[in-house]
C-alpha cells in the first residue's frame, strides 16, 4: 500500500468531496479522504494501480489533479485572479448593460430590442453553461446531482423563455435575458466570495506550509578545508549536512546541534512564545525560530519525515474525515438537488394555476432553484473543522482525527498516567545498594540492561551510569509492565524490574529498580520525580468543570496516593500492569466517556481504548501513534484548551447547520410565494456559505477558557 496526497481543484461542495471519494472506492482505493476545503484528496493505492488512470478518471468527473507543493515537490501557484472572480469581471459588463433598463426612469431605446439584449447575454450564458451546466451534466451522468444543476436550470429556464418570446414576437414582457445573465454573474460573485471566506479558514495550516520552504546556510569546504557558507533552499538539504544557523533566523529544518547554543522560539509548533535554551546534542525542528545565539546543525531528517511535514499530514488527514454530527447533512444533501427540482416543479404548477399566467410562476420557480444552496449544508462541519484544527496546531494541539474534537463535548472523567504526564519524568538518583556485588559490577549491569529501554526511569539510570563497558547479552527483552529481561554469553539471566518481578520474600523494603541475577537480588536503586508545575492547576480545572479525574499508574499504591493528595485528584488505581490499565480503561469508558492522558509504552494499549487518547509531545512513538490528540508543548497547560477547543467546535457545527437548514427552510417558501426576484435570489444563495464560514472563522479569535 502506498498512501496518495493529491491537490484537487474543482470541488465546491461536500457533494464534490462525496463523489471523488466514491469513484476511488469503487476503483479499489482504500482510506479515501477528501477535504472539500481546500482540496486535498488522500487515499491508500494498492500496488498496480495506475495514477494517471485514476487522474482521467477525476478529470472526467468535472475535476483536476494537480500537484502540490507541499507533498509533491513541485510549485503550484495560483492565478493572481481566481478563477470566479475573472468570470465574474467578464460578466459583470455585459450584465450591467442588461440591467440599465430596469432603472427606474431611464429608457433605452435600442436596448428595449429583444435581438440586442440577447446579444449582450449570450456570452454570460454560455460561459455560465461551459461551467455549470457542464458541472451539472457531469454530476447527473455520475448519480450524484450538485448545486450546479440548480443555477444551470435556472439561467436556462430563463433564458430559454426568452428566446422563445423574442421569435415568438410576444413582446418586452416576455424576455428576461437580465434574468439569466445576472443568476450566473452574482453566482459566480458568490462563488468568489464563498472561496475567500472559507479558504480563510485555513489560515494557520499556510503559515506552517509557508514554514516548509525557506533558505538555509549550509557548510561546505573548499580545496583547502576552509569552511564555505552556500545559500541554498531547505529542500535541496540532504540527512547529514551541515547547516549554519543564526539569531534572528528560521530554523529550515529539522537538525541537531553539534556546536553552539541558542535560545529558540517554537511557538509555531507549541503555541509557547517563551524561548527554550537549546544546548549542544539538542534537537532543533524545523519553522522554529533563533531568538538569541548561533549554532551549527546536522540535518536530521528531510521532506515527509520532518516534525512540520507530519503535522500539515496530521491535520490534512483529520480535516477530511467526518464527525458523526455531520453524517445527517450529508444524507440531506445527497437528496437535497432533486427535492429542490420537484419543489420548483410544484412552484411552477401551483403558482400557474392560482395566478393563471406562466410568466410569473416561471420566475418563482426559478427563484426558487437559485436560492437554494446545498452547500451551505455541506460546508457547515468542514469549515468549523478546519478552524478549529487550525487554532489547535497554531495552540500546539494536534488532533489525529476530526471525530475527536466532537468527542471532547462529551468527556466527563479523565485518567492520568503518572510518570511523565503529571510527574516531570525527569528523575535523579536518590539512593542506590549494591548486595553482594561490587559498586562498579552494579552499575554496569544496570546500565547494560536499562539502556535498551526508553522508560523515564531507565533513562535515568543509564545517564547516570554511563561510561562503562557494555556486558554482551545474548539476548535482551522488555518487559511492558514489569522490566528488562537480558541472559549473557555464560547463560546468566539479569532482570532490572519493579517490585513485580520480586518473590514475596525479596520485598523487604521499597524501591523503584531492583537488579536480579539468576532470580537474586543484586541490588536497588532509588529515583525521585517532580509534579509538573501546571499539574495542579489542570486538575483544578477539571474539576470547575465537572469532570472526575483518575490516576492510573502501574507504581506502588503509596507513592500514588501521595501524588493524589497533592493534586487533588479524586481516584486513585495503582500497581496496574499493562492489560489491567486496558481492562480497566474499557471499564471506565463502558460507564461513561472518558479521556487518558499518557506518554509510555505501557500507555499505548490503553490510549488506543479510550474514547479520546491524549499523549505528549516528549512521549514515547508508540504512546504518539495510539494517541488521537497529541500535545506539543510537552505539558498538560493545554490540556484545558483542548477541551475547550472540542466543545466550542461542535458548538460552531451546531450553529452553522442550524443557520444551512433555517436559511433553506425559511428562503425556498419565501420564493416560492414569489417575494423575491430570481436575482435577489442568485445573491443571497452566494452570501448564505458566506456567513456560514465567517461564523467559523470566529473560533479563531473567540475566548474558549
Amino acid at each position: 500500500m502506498t498512501t496518495i496526497q493529491w491537490k484537487v481543484e474543482g470541488m465546491t461542495c461536500s457533494n464534490c468531496a462525496l463523489t471523488i471519494s466514491r469513484y476511488l472506492e469503487k476503483q479499489g482505493q482504500q482510506n479515501v479522504q477528501v477535504n472539500p476545503i481546500d482540496g486535498d484528496v488522500i487515499f491508500d493505492t494498492v500496488d498496480g494501480s495506475s495514477l494517471d488512470d485514476l487522474k482521467k478518471g477525476i478529470s472526467g468527473l468535472g475535476y483536476s489533479v494537480v500537484k502540490d507543493a507541499a507533498t509533491q515537490g513541485e510549485d503550484h501557484r495560483k492565478p493572481l485572479l481566481g478563477d470566479n472572480l475573472r468570470r465574474t469581471i467578464f460578466c459583470l459588463p455585459f450584465t450591467l448593460v442588461l440591467m440599465l433598463h430596469m432603472v427606474p426612469g431611464l429608457h433605452i431605446h435600442w436596448l428595449m430590442d429583444p435581438w440586442v439584449q440577447m446579444a449582450f447575454c449570450l456570452p454570460v450564458f454560455l460561459l455560465g453553461m461551459s461551467y455549470f451546466g457542464r458541472s451539472a451534466i457531469q454530476s447527473l451522468r455520475n448519480g450524484m446531482p450538485n448545486m450546479n444543476v440548480l443555477v444551470a436550470l435556472g439561467a436556462l429556464a430563463a433564458f430559454a423563455y426568452s428566446l422563445t418570446g423574442s421569435i415568438m414576437g410576444w413582446g418586452n414582457d416576455y424576455l428576461f435575458y437580465e434574468t439569466a445573465a445576472t443568476i450566473i454573474t452574482l453566482v459566480f460573485l458568490g462563488n468568489y466570495l464563498e472561496d475567500a471566506s472559507v479558504r480563510s479558514t485555513q489560515r494557520e495550516l499556510k503559515k506552517l506550509v509557508r514554514s516548509q520552504k525557506v533558505m538555509a546556510n549550509m557548510i561546505a569546504f573548499d580545496g583547502e578545508h576552509h569552511e564555505v557558507i552556500l545559500p541554498i533552499e531547505n529542500d535541496q538539504l540532504k540527512v547529514g549536512d551541515l547547516i549554519l544557523i543564526r539569531s534572528g533566523e528560521q530554523v529550515p529544518i529539522d537538525c541537531k546541534i553539534l556546536w553552539g547554543e541558542a535560545h529558540v522560539n517554537e511557538s509555531i509548533l507549541t503555541g509557547e512564545s517563551v524561548p527554550v535554551h537549546k544546548l549542544g546534542k539538542d534537537k532543533l525542528v524545523g519553522g522554529s525560530v533563533v531568538d538569541n545565539g548561533t549554532v551549527k546543525a546536522m540535518v536530521t531528517a528531510i521532506g515527509d519525515d520532518t516534525v512540520l511535514s507530519g503535522i500539515l499530514t496530521m491535520v490534512k488527514k483529520a480535516q477530511a474525515e467526518k464527525p458523526p454530527v455531520q453524517l445527517l447533512a450529508d444524507r440531506i444533501s445527497a437528496t437535497f438537488v432533486p427535492a429542490v427540482v420537484v419543489i420548483a416543479l410544484i412552484t411552477l404548477l401551483v403558482n400557474g394555476a392560482v395566478l393563471k399566467e406562466f410568466t410569473p410562476a416561471l420566475m418563482r420557480a426559478i427563484a426558487v432553484l437559485v436560492i437554494s444552496c446545498p452547500c451551505a449544508m455541506g460546508l457547515a462541519t468542514p469549515a468549523a473543522i478546519a478552524v478549529g484544527l487550525g487554532r489547535g496546531a497554531r495552540s500546539g494541539i494536534l488532533f489525529r482525527q476530526a471525530a475527536s474534537l466532537e468527542a471532547f463535548k462529551d468527556i466527563r472523567q479523565v485518567v492520568f498516567d503518572k510518570t511523565g504526564t503529571l510527574t516531570t519524568g525527569s528523575f535523579r538518583i536518590s539512593a542506590f545498594e549494591a548486595i553482594g556485588v561490587d559498586d562498579d559490577v552494579f552499575k554496569n549491569i544496570a546500565w547494560s540492561l536499562e539502556k535498551y529501554s526508553n522508560h523515564p526511569l531507565a533513562r535515568t539510570i543509564t545517564t547516570a551510569f554511563k561510561g562503562r563497558d557494555p556486558i554482551r547479552w545474548s539476548s535482551v527483552e522488555e518487559v511492558k509492565g514489569l522490566g528488562m529481561k537480558a541472559v549473557d554469553k555464560e547463560g546468566n539471566r539479569y532482570m532490572a524490574c519493579s517490585w513485580k518481578g520480586l518473590r514475596p520474600e525479596q520485598l523487604t523494603s521499597p524501591h523503584n529498580v531492583f537488579i536480579l541475577r539468576n532470580e537474586e537480588l543484586i541490588g536497588w536503586i532509588d529515583v525521585e520525580d517532580e509534579l509538573r508545575p501546571e499539574s495542579r492547576e489542570v486538575v483544578s480545572h477539571l474539576h470547575e468543570r465537572g469532570i472526575k479525574t483518575i490516576l492510573l499508574s502501574g507504581d506502588r499504591q503509596n507513592k500514588c496516593d501521595e501524588i493524589a493528595q497533592k493534586l487533588g485528584i479524586d481516584t486513585v488505581i495503582a500497581e496496574q500492569s499493562p492489560e489491567q490499565k486496558l481492562e480497566m480503561i474499557a471499564t471506565l469508558t463502558g460507564k461513561m466517556p472518558t479521556a487518558m492522558v499518557g506518554d509510555g509504552i505501557n500507555d499505548a494499549p490503553a490510549l488506543a481504548k479510550a474514547t479520546i487518547g491524549i499523549s505528549l509531545s516528549d512521549a514515547s512513538q508508540i504512546a504518539m501513534q495510539s494517541a488521537q490528540v497529541v500535545l506539543m508543548n510537552s505539558g498538560l497547560k493545554k490540556l484545558p484548551e483542548a477541551l475547550a477547543l472540542g466543545r466550542h467546535t461542535y458548538r460552531t457545527i451546531r450553529q452553522n447547520l442550524f443557520w444551512a437548514f433555517a436559511y433553506n427552510v425559511v428562503a425556498i417558501p419565501v420564493a416560492a410565494f414569489g417575494f423575491l426576484r430570481p436575482a435577489l435570489a442568485a445573491l443571497s444563495m452566494g452570501l448564505s456559505d458566506v456567513v456560514l464560514a465567517f461564523n467559523s472563522i470566529r473560533l479563531f479569535v473567540k475566548k474558549i477558557l
